[in-house]
């Protein structure tokens, strides 16, 4: 017979988000249930972010052989020993592993139960040895790849973010579907580390991003000879032999066929809650995720869905964010919701696309451009940027006529490290002249973004008042 639970709080998920609101509630004394029927850490540690940046590392230091030239230095082609970059990968994560383990959490006094959670009615979760009753529940159990109904996949072996960081031999030729971040991150590390890279995408690469910026980034990953095919669409799949893959593709009304020797699908995510009992608890939900109110809560007022499974934007620290939310909403009774502006995303291709609030597009519609500030500065001129040969980019920033700053895009090296500092400036509601008063080091590619600001500021030595006030005042000397 189950045994009866009756926590303060029930979190089911262990991934960024279940993991932080178990850590937290932990920390303030209150009774917390941790339920994963999978890998602790979930997605991010295991399939995701960790694996994959460890994964992009190693193409990126395999490039710098190729691309040394004009440092002096005699370019060559890498030697790659694949099952070491198994090895790299997985003791990342490995090393990461303990902070997110069952024993840590236990350890913070939160019961962990490795099994499958679902709901029985509105107050109650089931697995198979209990029972429990919580005052609150909070579902957090993320997304999964979404594999589209292609004719002949059942057939064929292919990769997943799930399943790629396993492999530990040389791939001949990769076809990707999907262009997204996932897919064009991993067609570029797999480029550079020797194999061949076909991207089909059925509508435009990297279309979530801005089109100015993306453009740079399509240019330089064609530039390393990964054919990237848009608006184009895989219709049937096919065994090759003992272990090719033939993909026909539709394009432009024309059919061909493309022979690779692996297949990556990379089609964006499905939701995870398929077997929850979501519809005996009372929760609305869609294929897109569950339906959450602006506190987070779901239909079941008992509940509430953070994450990746929440809809909206997917991404681990969004996972986090929704995470400290929701402890504000049960421990402190603090009604806050997420502010979309605020939230930064990174696509760490080489070289990366940052962005965070409002897109130039954006801002425009709303007025027609006559009351948004558009202002930019290249990489190349920049001194720490030529120094190291880093070229390649921009930043854009987007204000009010005003000078309120509404939104950021970066693409260019260590975009993800300096959206960082515009992330705190839309959250706190700064304008450009808090930018004109801070003091940036020389030289470091930050710069780009206080001359893109001072640049604003140029007219202003143009305009005749502002002369005649200076010629007012050298009078006095």
């Amino acid at each position: 017979m189950a045994q009866l639970l009756t926590p303060d709080i029930c979190v089911i998920g262990a991934g960024s988000g279940g993991l932080s609101v178990a850590a937290a509630a932990a920390a303030f004394g209150v009774e917390t249930i941790l339920i994963e029927k999978d890998k602790m850490g979930g997605d991010c540690l295991n399939f995701g972010c960790v694996p994959s940046k460890a994964l992009l590392a190693v193409g990126k230091n395999a490039e710098v052989f190729r691309s040394s030239a004009e440092f002096g230095i005699k370019p060559a082609e890498p030697n790659i020993d694949f099952e070491k970059v198994h090895a790299h990968i997985h003791d990342v994560i490995s090393t990461i592993e303990p902070h997110d383990s069952q024993e840590r959490f236990e350890g913070l006094g939160v019961k962990v139960i490795r099994d499958f959670g679902r709901f029985v009615n509105e107050d109650t979760v089931v697995t198979e040895k209990y029972e429990i009753r919580a005052r609150r529940f909070v579902i957090a159990t993320g997304s999964a790849p979404f594999v589209p109904p292609i004719h002949g996949i059942d057939d064929i072996p292919f990769f997943t973010n799930e399943t790629i960081f396993q492999n530990k031999k040389k791939i001949d030729h990769l076809i990707v579907i999907g262009g997204g971040p996932i897919g064009m991150e991993m067609a570029q590390a797999h480029r550079r580390l020797g194999s061949k890279v076909t991207v089909v995408e059925g509508l435009k690469a990297l279309g979530k991003d801005d089109p100015e910026l993306t453009q740079i980034v399509l240019e330089k990953l064609r530039g390393e000879e990964i054919e990237i095919l848009e608006n184009a669409k895989v219709e049937k799949l096919a065994k090759k032999g003992r272990s090719g893959i033939v993909a026909t593709v539709l394009r432009d009304g024309v059919e061909t066929e493309i022979e690779g020797s692996h297949l990556l699908v990379a089609t964006g995510r499905a939701v995870n809650v398929a077997g929850m009992g979501l519809e005996d608890a009372n929760i609305e939900y869609s294929t897109k995720g569950i339906r959450v109110w602006d506190d987070l809560r779901t239909t079941n007022q008992r509940v509430y869905a953070i994450g990746d499974v929440a809809g909206g934007l997917q991404f681990t620290h969004v996972a986090g964010y929704h995470a400290g939310l929701v402890i504000r909403g049960i421990l402190f009774r603090q009604k806050a919701s997420p502010q979309i502006h605020m939230i930064p995303w990174v696509t760490f291709t080489d070289p990366e696309i940052a962005h965070i609030g409002q897109t130039e597009e954006e801002a425009r519609g709303k007025d027609g451009g006559t009351e948004t500030q558009v202002l930019k500065w290249d990489y190349k001129e920049n001194d720490r940027a030529l120094a190291e040969r880093k070229t390649t980019g921009f930043i854009k920033i987007i204000a009010s006529k005003r000078g309120r700053i509404l939104g950021v895009s970066i693409v260019g090296a260590n975009a993800g490290e300096m959206i960082n500092m515009w992330s705190l400036a839309i959250a706190n509601k700064m304008k450009l002249r808090d930018v004109i008063g801070y003091i940036s080091p020389y030289p470091t590619m930050s710069e780009i973004g206080k001359r893109a600001v001072v640049s604003s500021y140029s007219p202003l030595a143009k305009k005749p008042l502002v002369r005649w006030v200076v010629r007012f005042l050298q009078k006095f000397g």
